[in-house]
Formats: C-alpha cells, sequence, structure tokens
C-alpha cells in the first residue's frame, strides 16, 4: 500500500512485483540439506474443531520442514514445502530437492516416511513426544507461523510456497544479510521473464 501511494502504482501492480521477487528466492536445489536434518509436517491456518493431528480434509495448508542440525553449534539451513497430505508420494519431492542422500534424516513415526528408506537408507525414525525429541525444528515451525501471523496477518494457498520461499531465502543468509541484496538483484536481473498470468511460472534460476 505504501509503494503504491509513493509511486503512484496500482497496489495489484506491487503485489504481482512482490511475487516475482520472491519466485527469484525459490531455491536453486543445488544445496540440499547435509549432516542430522530433522524432518515434520505442521500446519498453517486457523484451528479447526474436531480437525487434529494429520486430519486430511482440514481446510489448513500442510507443509513440511526440513533443519540441518549442528552438533554443538545450533542449527544450518533449512527449506520448506506445501503438501497436499502427509504421504510418502507428497514427501518424495521435498526430500529430493531439498535433503542429500547421505544425510541423516530424521523423521517421527509416522508411516509416510517408512518408503523413502529406500532411498535414504540412513533415515531414522523416532516419537515425536509432543515435540519434545525435535526441540530445535518445533521453534523454527513457530517461528514461521509468528512471522507469517505477525507480518503478513494471513496467507492464501495459492501464495504460500513463495512466503515460504523468501522466508527460507532470509533465513539461510542470516549470517550474510549484507549480501542478500545484490544476490537479490542478480538472480532477477538474471532469469528468464515470468508472467503471473496465463502462462506457468517457470522457477527461479
Amino acid at each position: 500500500m505504501e509503494l503504491s501511494e509513493e509511486f503512484e502504482l496500482r497496489q495489484k501492480t506491487c503485489w504481482d512485483f512482490k511475487r516475482k521477487i520472491q519466485q527469484s528466492m525459490a531455491s536453486s536445489k543445488r544445496f540440499p540439506l547435509s549432516g542430522e536434518v530433522h524432518i515434520d509436517e505442521f500446519f498453517i491456518g486457523q484451528y479447526e474443531e474436531g480437525k487434529k493431528g494429520r486430519s486430511a480434509n482440514s481446510k489448513k495448508k500442510l507443509v513440511v520442514v526440513g533443519l540441518e542440525i549442528l552438533e554443538g553449534k545450533g542449527v544450518g539451513r533449512a527449506y520448506a514445502k506445501v503438501i497436499k497430505s502427509a504421504s510418502a508420494a507428497e514427501f518424495a519431492p521435498f526430500f529430493t530437492n531439498h535433503i542429500s542422500r547421505d544425510a541423516k534424516a530424521v523423521t517421527d513415526v509416522w508411516k509416510g516416511y517408512l518408503p523413502l528408506k529406500k532411498e535414504y537408507p540412513l533415515l531414522k525414525q523416532v516419537p515425536s513426544n509432543g515435540g519434545a525429541n525435535f526441540p530445535e525444528l518445533h521453534i523454527h515451525i513457530m517461528n514461521i507461523q509468528g512471522w507469517l501471523r505477525g507480518i503478513h496477518h494471513h496467507c492464501s494457498e495459492e501464495h504460500l510456497q513463495g512466503y515460504l520461499d523468501e522466508y527460507h531465502y532470509r533465513y539461510n543468509r542470516r549470517n550474510h544479510m549484507g549480501t542478500i541484496f545484490d544476490l537479490t538483484i542478480r538472480r532477477m536481473v538474471f532469469a528468464k521473464p515470468k508472467r503471473l498470468r496465463n502462462k506457468t511460472v517457470d522457477t527461479a534460476t
């Protein structure tokens, strides 16, 4: 709204440009998570009475997230992806794009992760214990939810992946904040032109 008023542009024009910037923040998929990686799913959306856990007919948006755990050094990088269901078919592309085959992946005991052990032999399943066995990951999830609620207030399913990409683009460069602006401009300059309507949007390079 502020950009719209300052530059005398339609708000929709500003929103469209924001989405293009988010597209440039999408992962290149060239640097998968490695070492010990904790993975879990979580919902984004309002509370629905009677819809608990991995309810398939919930209106809330389901997201899978992976976080590097650095021994004695806290946490490393992270990625997240919107998924339709907590199934192996939905988990597999996230693992393929964002988690190294040599990673020590750790999940809870949900059956949807079992088939992935064929491609990820080091995958280990442990009880979540209400999140107690994945404290760093659950803090990361709460930070994502707090960021969306506190700054953006609401996010539609159509644009949720863009916000997740933006969050983790910033998060993964939190120790090099001075490079983010130049890197983002460079990505936008060298990316293929993108149309937001009437054409499939290319992923960022």
